[in-house]
């Protein structure tokens, strides 16, 4: 079993060297160096070496989309080395050449640009290009580079006099009724939905931001035992009202939420032509969960 073992790992080419092993790469590379400049294209064990290292290094080019003799020609460039000729273990340090090699020879290929650019860590820190169509929603519905917010508040003489905190006031309120009347048309109880979205509102003044609002709730049992909302109903009205909090949403219908898709000027027919959060409240409505099947008790 070992006899067999051995001639399997080990290939002695014609003059007997075997590059296979530690000793004998070492004494193939000091021959090859000492024989001057020509000696890699006309020698026949530098051939059968470097067939070697393509079989050898082939899993690892195949594992970073490479074809085999690009690993080939890493380690190529590494058997000239001063250091792998004089290593303890050549073969290591060849190995560990060539992965660092398809590593970032597979980063430069994604990046678009060269191996020694790749290798710069202000390069290698981009991610890789994307095309417009590689995401199911169009780029600029979450990419910031394309969001444009009109900062410039409007005077009180275009709005009748009225002070700003009472504005705001008035546009909160409106916005929060009409999202009790959202819900309550989509098969939520009257109550469950005023209640459920006044707390919520509540919350997110306090904290200030949706996604802070929509963490601290979603772990909130104690409020939701109170208002009387199950679970899944409690999830989703605070993704419908919040907006989903992934930030490749944020600038989406599903990332804005109720609550701010009204406040930017969406009234009711518009977003109960939306079909996703139609489905999605009617879905969630607690009433389902206590609604007995018409024709009898359970089976």
């Amino acid at each position: 079993m070992t006899e067999n073992t051995h001639t399997t790992n080990h290939r002695r080419t014609e003059n007997g060297e075997d590059f296979t092993s530690s000793e004998g790469l070492r004494a193939l590379l000091t021959r090859l160096h000492d024989a001057g400049p020509g000696a890699w294209e006309h020698d026949r064990t530098a051939a059968a070496l470097m067939a070697y290292a393509a079989e050898k290094y082939a899993p690892l080019a195949h594992k970073h989309g490479l074809d085999p003799w690009e690993a080939a020609t890493a380690a190529f460039d590494v058997m000239r080395t001063t250091a792998a000729r004089e290593a303890n273990d050549p073969w290591a340090v060849i190995t560990h050449a060539v992965r660092i090699t398809c590593i970032f020879e597979e980063r430069a290929q994604g990046l678009l640009c060269s191996v020694h650019q790749a290798r710069r860590p202000h390069i290698s820190a981009f991610h890789d290009p994307e095309r417009f169509s590689d995401r199911e929603n169009p780029l600029a519905d979450y990419h910031p580079a394309f969001q444009i917010t009109d900062d410039t508040p409007a005077t009180d003489e275009e709005n009748d006099g009225a002070p700003a905190s009472s504005r705001a006031r008035t546009w909160a309120g409106s916005t929060v009724e009409d999202a009790i009347a959202l819900f309550t048309l989509l098969d939520w109880p009257p109550a469950s939905a005023r209640a459920g979205i006044e707390h919520m509102c509540g919350a997110l003044t306090k904290t200030g931001t949706r996604q802070a609002t929509y963490e601290a709730l979603r772990r909130d049992k104690h409020a939701r035992a109170l208002l009387d909302i199950p679970g899944h109903s409690w999830t989703a009205l605070l993704k419908a009202l919040l907006g989903n909090p992934h930030p490749a949403y944020a600038a989406t219908t599903a990332g804005r939420g109720v609550l701010l898709r009204l406040l930017i000027g969406e009234s009711l027919p518009v977003l109960l032509r939306d079909d996703d959060l139609v489905l999605t409240i009617s879905l969630a409505a607690p009433a389902h969960r206590n609604r007995k099947p018409r024709g009898g008790g359970s089976r």
